[in-house]
């Protein structure tokens, strides 16, 4: 994509409105486009239209015109959600349209540098503590992206001492082709998204547009322990700096000692940084960061490495490191109450998040699962579900097969709850039977390794439905 403003006098389509179609539409016509703006929802559900009427955009809802997309068109963004396979966009690619997404746009109005951070887990963690880690270092953090305000409306204000800290989804990324990171992490690769992307292959190249026009004086922030990390590394230009939770490097970030399974609880381990010089610096021990579970420690190392890479000090790393609490969905607690613990993790869309969640806890789990139906036989969860589950209650369309796999595992106490009532009626019961399964010292756990959009709006609805019902216990 060129800049916004090299497409003046020219026809522009914004595909989906919400508020981050809003900011693009305003930001290309600003910019001098003439800017036609699409939503397949009905008129009186797009509230947003009337203001960028207003301004003399064009707005088309009720559906996609067939004539939307057409020679004359300069250039298509898309909203990521809207999946490739729509007509209008399938028309833009037939006529060889530039696609792109809202992260492109930001990239080219945006005067501060970028940090981008992605992964299939972990993202919203480690963007929002970076964004803490640098406001208490007395640098300028603006977090924007996949959470909080839209990239382009935030990119607009940015000047050029800031840091723009952006959480990045495969969605956005894949529609991304100048797009250039000074900093850039990937945390992790999991099986999922595969109902949008249609292989693993897509999503894992779409994952890696992240990395695609760095260059040698940027830097690429690795998970060294996941292998599709470390398979990309052939083709980063920007100087790499690894993170490990289970080896010493030569170089990064890393836990001395590592993490092996099978240790005992209670030994104390060490965030450390090597320099390439081979000069270290201990950082914080893990016992001292507030979040629960290897995960965290793994997405505290990212937020350190991130962190030493756009100048941070390895001494003004810990008392950040130390002092934050987590994000909202993400292994939130929630309450005690009669002596068991309630924790949401709704942001747990996929089986690896809830692996990861029921690893970071150590007593029995009654667990609350199940969700939207995106063809997974969740084979995956069975070794988990003998080692840390007690009970499971399944609810959504997957509910059966949550219930198989828990069946394999040898557990007996199984719950399906009928989702012919509305959603929040059919979660509050899940709540219900799950603390009837609970007792005391137990844990009750929602993470459900589905998405929500069976019967929530949001996992964050889902995540606020289930912490209001767990209050009125």
């Amino acid at each position: 994509m060129k800049h916004p403003e090299a497409y003046k006098g020219l026809e522009v389509v914004v595909l989906g409105l919400a508020r981050s179609g809003v900011q693009v539409a305003l930001a290309l016509h600003q910019a001098g486009a003439t800017v036609i703006v699409n939503d397949k929802k009905s008129r009186d559900e797009s509230p947003e239209a009337s203001e960028l009427e207003a301004l003399g955009i064009s707005v088309l809802c009720g559906g996609h015109p067939d004539d939307l997309i057409h020679p004359g068109v300069a250039l298509l963004v898309k909203n990521p959600g809207i999946p490739y396979t729509v007509p209008p966009v399938q028309k833009a690619i037939e006529l060889g349209i530039e696609i792109v997404t809202e992260v492109e746009v930001a990239y080219h109005l945006c005067k501060a540098p970028m940090i981008g951070i992605t992964g299939s887990n972990g993202k919203t963690t480690t963007t929002t503590w970076v964004g803490k880690i640098l406001e208490a270092s007395g640098l300028h953090p603006i977090v924007a992206g996949n959470i909080g305000t839209p990239l382009t409306e935030a990119a607009t204000h940015a000047e050029d001492k800031d840091w723009m800290v952006v959480e990045l989804s495969s969605f956005q990324l894949k529609g991304t082709s100048d797009f250039r990171p000074r900093v850039a992490c990937l945390l992790n690769v999991a099986e999922t998204h595969l109902d949008y992307h249609g292989n693993l292959e897509d999503y894992v190249s779409s994952k890696a547009k992240l990395f695609a026009n760095q260059q040698d004086t940027d830097t690429a922030i690795l998970n060294w322990d996941d292998p599709v990390c470390r398979e990309l590394i052939p083709y980063i230009k920007a100087g790499i700096l690894p993170f490990s939770s289970s080896e010493i490097l030569l170089e990064g970030l890393y836990i001395d000692p590592p993490y092996i399974d099978g240790d005992a609880e209670g030994i104390t381990r060490t965030i450390i940084y090597k320099e390439q010089s081979g000069q270290i610096h201990p950082i914080v021990t893990i016992g001292e960061i507030a979040l629960p579970g290897r995960f965290n420690v793994e997405n505290a190392l990212a937020a350190a490495a991130i962190s030493i890479a756009v100048g941070v000090s390895p001494e003004q790393l810990a008392e950040p490191l130390r002092a934050f609490r987590g994000v909202e969905h993400r292994l939130e607690y929630v309450e005690e109450k009669q002596e068991i613990t309630y924790y949401n993790n709704s942001k747990a869309t996929n089986s690896k998040a809830t692996i990861m969640a029921l690893d970071a806890l150590h007593a029995p789990v009654v667990l609350i699962a199940g969700g939207l139906d995106r063809g997974s036989d969740y084979m995956e969860l069975l070794s988990v579900f003998e080692g840390k589950v007690k009970a499971v209650v399944a609810i959504g369309e997957t509910k059966e097969k949550i219930g198989q796999v828990a069946a394999l595992a040898g557990l007996t106490d199984i719950v399906l709850v009928d989702t012919e009532e509305d959603a929040a009626s059919v979660l509050r019961k899940a709540l219900q039977e799950a603390t009837v399964l609970a007792s005391p010292g137990d844990i009750v756990l929602l993470s459900p390794a589905c998405a929500s959009w069976d019967m929530f709006s949001s996992y964050e609805e889902r995540g606020r439905i289930f912490k209001e019902a767990v209050h009125t216990l």
